[in-house]
């Protein structure tokens, strides 16, 4: 839904409330053109985009957008229309607080309106129509619905449409309905289903004459009869092919499985491995190869709804050649909620690739968080943001003196990730956005392009930020590669091609063992130092409390951070080996962290002194002013509900609110 501080609405409430609520009526059908939307795309298409909303394909969505007008159109076709059809988007899919288009029928005559589910799922009729009916009518193929709605209404109950993911959520409507204030979703059978509505509109270049194909299919894959499926399949290039251009790609759907490939990926495997065993199975199998999982450099991508990719037309992806791999992995990923078996499946992706190199090769470079447990997302929380960065040091070091230009991102978390953003910084100030998405669901992924390319000059900061619900883990979530691990990624997609392939960041290391052992004398008094065990083990120990998590939240936004600029050899770029950044470089065991001079270890109590005098004492650093905010808005309270004669009623002399405040762990603070 959309908030005051999305975007500045001013309404006049009560004349709002004075419209009278509008519907149309469908018994009388009238046409109206769609001129407007057929021009916004390059080949005349009015619908370009399109997916099948539910498991069987029996309801198809199709829709362009207008940017000149602010405006996306839809098209529903419902190839078995029975009394109705409901069409809507959430936060997150829930069926509550949804912003709906219904088309419903008594069993005589047929209304079309706008309306919203409460927080119960009871439909309402909105005063102020936003979604309008443009065409309703009947086809063999079935029955037509066209309608359009703005990006942003500035109605309370309506979805902010933005850039990124929307959820969609339908529901069939098998029964007459008298009355839609009886109408609960709940009670409807219904679905979901992710898109990105708000596609670029960039004109595609023209593919080369010389073009060729390479496709990448599953291999008649028998498709479990369960509701999620990652196959892996491992292929090979054609034998001592030279280096050439991939131009464009697109996805081949095995024709009645629309509804059923989600979305696939194509990954070529690391050069440094003579053979990769050839596999066909689960990805997720024990009997799956070791060494597919080097198999990681991201080719091609695509998800439901997205259309054929292209390369600007002075860039290609270089394929073959001696440097490369000559071993790919299709990654297919099958969404079967209907649990269909006797299904299979030959779907994947069709390279389009040049022998004619085009002037720049194309480059992949992962920007965000190293895969490392020590980031780590506490539990029970629903909005929990952790940061990764491209620090200027290595862009300054890594970048030509004309920089990259970005045109196309993949953002990437595993289970719990909600929200990814990348923000490009220039001279310490924000200069755009690169890539967002406020509704991201790791069960939709893709290479988006870019509305307009974004230029990274030697210098510049690259922050991405990813957020986390962990609301049904009772444990804390570590970063690591495996799918209950967590990861903050943005793949993006530039040209001119350099050596940085990775640039990413990690907390620092010995001040995650300062904040465990911080809680550890926070929470015992008489342990002054963390055990020695592996750091997943002691997220497990902490005892998540209030104070705990904003600790960690102070931690992660204010410490000092291990950088990893890395090349394309997996090796770190050498300025690491020669010049400190910002603090004490310190060298061990190959881990380079960037450090500053924080508090001294070797005080494991605090002075007996007033206590001015130990706050004058403390470092006030932005850690140590977070900590003493999370210690007063968290703790435990000395309570003081005092008579008039300066003594506390007996019920506090007896028994204390929440418990003490104890100096000593305040204190601790400067500490560690």
């Amino acid at each position: 839904m959309q908030t005051g501080g999305e975007r500045s609405c001013l309404q006049n409430y009560r004349l709002r409330e004075l419209l009278s609520i509008y519907f149309t009526m469908m018994a009388v059908v009238v046409v109206m053109l769609l001129a407007s939307f057929q021009g916004a795309s390059p080949r005349g298409d009015p619908f370009p985009f399109r997916v099948p909303l539910d498991p069987l394909g029996t309801l198809e969505l199709s829709w362009n957008v207008s940017y000149p007008q602010q405006e996306v159109c839809f098209q529903l076709l419902v190839k078995e229309l029975h009394f109705g059809i409901v069409f809507g988007m959430s936060d997150r899919g829930e069926l509550e607080n949804a912003d709906l288009a219904i088309l419903w029928s008594d069993g005589h005559k047929s209304y079309f309106g706008d309306a919203w589910s409460d927080a119960q799922g009871h439909i309402r009729l909105d005063s102020k129509q936003d979604y309008q009916l443009l065409e309703a009518h009947r086809d063999p193929e079935g029955f037509y619905l066209t309608f359009k709605r703005p990006f942003s209404t500035c109605d309370p109950n309506d979805y902010l449409i933005e850039d990124g993911t929307v959820h969609l959520i339908y529901g069939v409507l098998d029964k007459p309905v008298t009355s839609l204030l009886a109408l609960n979703l709940s009670l409807v059978n219904r679905g979901l289903q992710r898109v990105q509505l708000l596609k670029p509109n960039i004109s595609n270049p023209e593919l080369p004459p010389d073009v060729q194909t390479l496709e990448v299919l599953a291999p008649n894959v028998s498709v479990p009869g369960q509701e999620t499926t990652y196959w892996c399949y491992i292929t090979e290039l054609p034998e001592n092919m030279p280096k050439n251009h991939i131009v464009m790609y697109e996805s081949v759907i095995t024709p009645g499985n629309e509804a059923l490939v989600h979305h696939m990926e194509v990954f070529q495997c690391a050069p440094q491995f003579d053979s990769i065993p050839h596999y066909s199975g689960p990805c997720d199998s024990k009997m799956k190869p070791q060494r597919l999982n080097y198999c990681r450099h991201v080719l091609a991508a695509w998800a439901l709804g997205a259309k054929a990719f292209y390369y600007p037309e002075e860039a290609g992806l270089a394929i073959g050649g001696p440097d490369s791999s000559k071993y790919l992995r299709l990654e297919v990923h099958y969404h079967n909620p209907l649990q269909l078996k006797g299904r299979f499946d030959s779907s994947g992706i069709r390279l389009f690739y040049t022998p004619t190199l085009r002037k720049y090769d194309g480059g992949i470079m992962e920007l965000g968080l190293v895969y490392t447990p020590v980031m780590a997302i506490p539990p029970h929380e629903d909005h929990f943001e952790l940061t990764g960065y491209c620090i200027e040091k290595c862009t300054a070091t890594a970048l030509p003196p004309g920089g990259i230009h970005i045109f196309a991102s993949q953002l990437h978390t595993h289970l719990t990730g909600t929200a990814v953003r990348t923000m490009l910084l220039r001279d310490g100030r924000e200069v755009e956005t690169v890539n967002v998405d406020n509704h991201f669901s790791t069960h939709f992924q893709e290479i988006r392009m870019l509305k307009k390319m974004v230029t990274v000059l030697p210098g510049d900061v690259l922050l991405t930020s990813c957020t986390y619900n962990t609301q049904d883990r009772e444990k804390a979530t570590v970063g690591g590669f495996g799918i209950l691990e967590e990861m903050c990624v943005n793949y993006i997609h530039y040209y001119p091609r350099t050596e940085l392939e990775l640039c990413k960041s990690a907390v620092d290391y010995g001040y995650l063992q300062k904040y465990f052992a911080f809680m550890n004398r926070f929470h015992d008094d008489e342990i002054c130092s963390c055990p020695q065990a592996a750091v997943p083990e002691q997220f497990a120990a902490v005892s998540w409390d209030p104070f705990s998590k904003d600790v960690l939240r102070a931690l992660y936004s204010t410490s000092p951070i291990s950088m990893h600029c890395n090349q394309s050899s997996a090796t770190r770029f050498p300025f690491f080996l020669s010049s400190p950044l910002k603090g004490v470089l310190h060298i061990c065991d190959n881990i380079y962290s960037l450090t500053v001079e924080f508090h001294d270890d070797e005080i494991c109590s605090c002075p007996q002194a007033a206590v001015p005098e130990q706050f004058a004492a403390v470092s006030w650093d932005p850690f140590s002013k977070d900590v003493l905010r999370a210690l007063y808005s968290t703790s435990p309270i000395s309570m003081h509900c005092n008579q008039s004669s300066a003594t506390r009623f007996p019920v506090s002399a007896r028994a204390e609110l929440g418990g003490l405040i104890i100096s000593s762990k305040a204190c601790a603070i400067r500490h560690r």
